[in-house]
């Protein structure tokens, strides 16, 4: 049964900073997406970034693309998010989401395992 534990959410200004991480366990599989989603009130859940295990190779939506950079620790089977530059509307409810399979794809509609989420607050 795959894991997902994230922690770094909180309260930050208008243009700072916060750290998601996320640790992953219960798998086996050498090939697999894992990744951060968000989602608003009233609104769909969203890829933010993912990465992939198969070739190293990583997507980021492009609202967030310059300001936020996700990377891996694989001996702690352990995902972060270091998010800069933050703004209002990237308020949101961060999910750390998992896929065995290969590729980047990071559309939420395809993932199945899933972190509790941890809120993230952008506001002065």
């Amino acid at each position: 049964q795959v894991q997902l534990v994230e922690s770094g959410g909180g309260l930050v200004q208008p243009g700072g900073s916060l750290r998601l991480s996320c640790a992953a366990s219960g798998f086996t599989s050498d090939y697999y997406i894992i990744g951060w989603f968000r989602q608003a009130p009233g609104k769909e859940r969203e890829g933010v970034s993912c990465t992939s295990s198969s070739d190293g190779s990583s997507y980021y939506a492009d609202s967030v693309k310059g300001r936020f950079t996700i990377s891996r620790d694989n001996a702690k089977n352990t995902v972060y998010l270091q998010m800069n530059s933050l703004k209002p509307e990237d308020t949101a409810v961060y999910y750390c989401g998992f896929r065995i399979t290969y590729g980047v794809s990071c559309s939420a509609l395809d993932y199945k395992h899933w972190g509790q989420g941890t809120q993230v607050t952008v506001s002065s």
